[in-house]
């Protein structure tokens, strides 16, 4: 059975990995021959046939079972054509509304659509803007609350994120969750709230949700540790702040600042062992139902109670699923292994999610307990708890490993000691305490908890501020990951089985396998999809040099911490030897602070004022102006603005102060233009007209009408034109007649907002290039416009 059920998962695995949903008349060509084998071939066929012809009918089925998921999942869509029109909806306010820095964003159940003709999906994901970017005069945001009903005119437009080698996948994470557009207000007509309570569960399920957040954040006012214990609570991450998850992040202990399996398990176990002492007591209480079945029921139930204070999300359901089946199999009385009741909840959680396997945790989750269940096995006596701790805590330490840098590229090193110093205290003292405190109406009890987090946290920071705490390298290849597992499978046997040091010699591939960079005299430039901004990593053999870093989003997300950084680990990238922010505007310079304090920079090069705050936290910043230039494995790099003398002109704007960089190979130039506008290019034409011609330029201002002249372009005449811009931005980048000057000169157009990021090769041969939508195409994403 438990090859059976990895053979279907695998299926349901497998289709995720898909370009296109397969057709459903597959599904009966492939699945009825391999069924008649397996089922009806006995006497026919040997066994060792019968049981491939399983595996195949298992792994058939997970597949198509998942894909029949999907077509309807993908069914429930906003058409083409009804992108960024006004539509006016009426629905229900879903889930807890989230504030944010300028207004309150919220989940919508679409009951109506008043618009003839359209079509919106069942739910969508709705922003509430009380002001936009360097508004000071916000307008005054009216309270919403879940399960009210409300009349929108709201703009929509269909699932799309970055799109970024080793970086997250918001569509996939949209589709999980059934959102099948996104938007925001539109406030040309008045929002209206038509009823104040909309009588459903799940509605009164997120009303109780925010009286306990309130409750919570009311209790411990102005307490640091506020937004951990609404986290451990109900599910609410978003108070805690981004220094704290660094915190949580570097002693990887992560994974319990919120309602984990670990939490939800941890209580259902509390409650099963209370009840099944108190109950086994009373001689009628046992006579009408077994001391294990009533614990049994009890610990569930306590476990669906916070799995719902959580509002349902995706971990909890999974270890609800999980937590059920051991329910059922301790009720019938028919536990048989614990590997059996491992692989039932693992085929539970796939049936019930077909997308489970897109979220690390999935893997994670699933693949901790397997590696406590196979270090724990073929004991033939148990040895002292604190033993079993110990080699527990070893176990899933070494076992994660390959799992850990597959997905994160990092592990933290002193993570042992600090889950277990963290795990036994938060999940058996300070849940229960902050859950008790919800429960009964006194604040000292929320205030205890909050202490105990508070010494926890004391040790944290302690074990976090240690050199070396967190190990980062780039990203392993997938052959050294599946070479690795099977030594972690080795490594982890039992005392006694000859040889187990030879699984740690299987690890050794996960490290020393570096991916290649580029030879000597060749450049790699990696165009990253950052939205509406721009951050180009460029790499010669032995150097790496990053040209702006994007945008900053919010207060407590950039693109540096969010795209770039992830993207330099991943690829081996340890320093930069040089940051170009090329003007102080957000799309720009906005995650250089995040890119400064993750990754050792030798300079930084700007055009920024003297009081910005990079200067201060470059180790070295100087200003970049025309005629700067430098070599590195034989590659040419030459700044070609602004002029020296213009940072004396104090009412120059920002965008024509952009640092202009000209990159020299072998046998192809690149041209990084910044957000260089028609003053700036008439400037360098002035200068030296030459000095601008490449083969890939870096299209300046991400195509808007201010910036590429004609005859800026003529004298450029690029082979390839990139242009940079956020999906759907309420600039209209880049703007059709810009578009139309580069056709006309033969350039072929290459978009991140449709492409995704690029990767371009630029050697002793042609230019190789790679988009990430095309080279990493998922039926869930639109088709593919293909490289014009």
């Amino acid at each position: 059975m438990v090859v059976l059920v990895l053979c279907f998962v695998g299926g349901a695995a497998a289709l995720q990995l898909q370009a296109q949903l397969p057709q459903p008349a597959l599904a009966a060509s492939l699945l009825l021959p391999a069924a008649l084998c397996a089922i009806g071939g006995r006497g026919l066929v040997g066994r060792p046939l019968r049981a491939a012809a399983a595996c195949v009918l298992a792994a058939g089925a997970g597949f198509f079972w998942a894909a029949s998921c999907a077509g309807i999942r993908l069914a429930d869509e906003l058409p083409p054509q009804w992108e960024g029109r006004d539509i006016g909806v009426i629905g229900t306010i879903a889930k807890l509304p989230q504030p944010f820095e300028r207004g309150i964003r919220f989940e919508l159940d679409v009951e109506r659509v008043l618009e003839a003709g359209a079509r919106v999906p069942a739910r969508v994901s709705i922003a509430w803007y009380g002001a936009w970017a360097h508004d000071p005069d916000p307008a005054a945001m009216p309270a919403l609350r879940a399960g009210e009903r409300w009349r929108f005119s709201v703009r929509l437009r269909r699932p799309h994120g970055t799109a970024n080698p080793h970086g997250f996948d918001y569509e996939a994470w949209l589709l999980e969750r059934g959102i099948r557009a996104t938007g925001y207000v539109r406030l040309s007509e008045p929002p209206q709230r038509l009823s104040a309570f909309v009588p459903r569960l799940s509605y009164g399920i997120e009303r109780a949700r925010a009286a306990i957040r309130d409750r919570i954040l009311e209790a411990l006012a102005q307490q640091p540790y506020a937004g951990v214990i609404a986290a451990l609570v109900m599910g609410d991450q978003r108070a805690i702040p981004p220094a704290q998850w660094t915190i949580f992040t570097r002693t990887g202990v992560n994974h319990l600042m919120s309602i984990s399996g670990l939490h939800v398990t941890m209580i259902a176990a509390l409650v099963f062992t209370l009840v099944h002492a108190l109950w086994r007591r009373s001689a009628r209480f046992t006579l009408w139902v077994p001391a294990r079945r009533a614990a049994t029921l009890a610990g569930f139930a306590c476990a669906l109670m916070y799995a719902a204070i959580a509002g349902f999300a995706i971990p909890a359901q999974r270890t609800v699923y999980m937590l059920a089946v051991v329910a059922c199999a301790l009720w019938l009385g028919q536990v048989s292994s614990a590997a059996s009741i491992l692989a039932v909840a693992l085929a539970t959680v796939t049936v019930l999610d077909p997308w489970a396997a897109l979220a690390p945790g999935f893997w994670l989750s699933f693949g901790a307990v397997a590696v406590i269940l196979h270090a724990g096995g073929g004991r033939l006596r148990a040895p002292h708890w604190a033993l079993t701790w110990l080699r527990t805590q070893w176990a899933v330490t070494v076992g994660l490993v390959p799992l850990l840098l597959a997905m994160f590229q990092q592990v933290s090193l002193v993570s042992p000691l600090a889950n277990a110093i963290a795990i036994p205290v938060v999940s058996l003292a300070v849940v229960p305490l902050a859950l008790l405190g919800m429960a009964l109406p006194l604040d000292a009890v929320l205030q205890l908890a909050h202490a105990l987090m508070a010494y926890t946290m004391l040790v944290l920071e302690w074990l976090a501020a240690v050199p070396g705490a967190v190990w980062q390298q780039h990203a392993p290849p997938p052959w050294t990951i599946a070479v690795a597992l099977g030594g972690i499978v080795w490594l982890l046997l039992p005392r006694g089985f000859p040889a187990r040091w030879i699984g740690a010699l299987a690890l050794v591939p996960l490290f020393a396998v570096v991916p290649p960079g580029p030879p000597p005299g060749a450049v790699r430039l990696t165009v990253l999809d950052v939205g509406q901004g721009l951050a180009v990593v460029v790499r010669t053999a032995q150097h790496a040099l990053l040209y702006d870093a994007g945008p900053s989003y919010s207060a407590q997300a950039d693109s540096g911490s969010r795209i770039v950084v992830p993207y330099l680990r991943a690829t081996g990238v340890r320093r930069l030897d040089a940051l170009v922010v090329t003007h102080a505007d957000n799309d720009h310079a906005g995650g250089a602070a995040s890119v400064l304090s993750a990754v050792p920079v030798e300079r930084l090069l700007s055009s920024l004022p003297q009081d910005h705050a990079l200067h201060a936290a470059a180790a070295r910043s100087i200003l970049c102006h025309a005629g700067q230039d430098w070599s590195w494995d034989g590659v040419r790099f030459e700044m070609l603005h602004p002029q020296a003398a213009s940072y004396a002109a104090t009412r120059l704007k920002a965008n024509d102060r952009s640092c202009v960089l000209r990159i020299s190979g072998a046998r192809t130039r690149v041209l990084l233009a910044g957000d260089a506008e028609a003053r700036s290019e008439r400037d360098m034409l002035a200068r030296d007209p030459g000095r601008l011609r490449a083969e890939i330029l870096v299209v300046p201002h991400h195509g808007s009408t201010t910036s590429s002249l004609p005859e800026f372009i003529a004298a450029v005449r690029p082979d390839t034109a990139v242009f940079t811009a956020g999906y759907r931005n309420r600039f209209g980048h880049p703007r059709p007649e810009v578009l139309e000057r580069y056709s006309i000169y033969g350039s072929r157009i290459l978009r991140t907002d449709r492409h995704g990021a690029l990767e371009l090769d630029v050697g002793h041969a042609a230019v190789e290039l790679r988009a990430w939508r095309d080279m990493r195409r998922r039926y869930w994403q639109d088709p593919p416009s293909g490289l014009e």
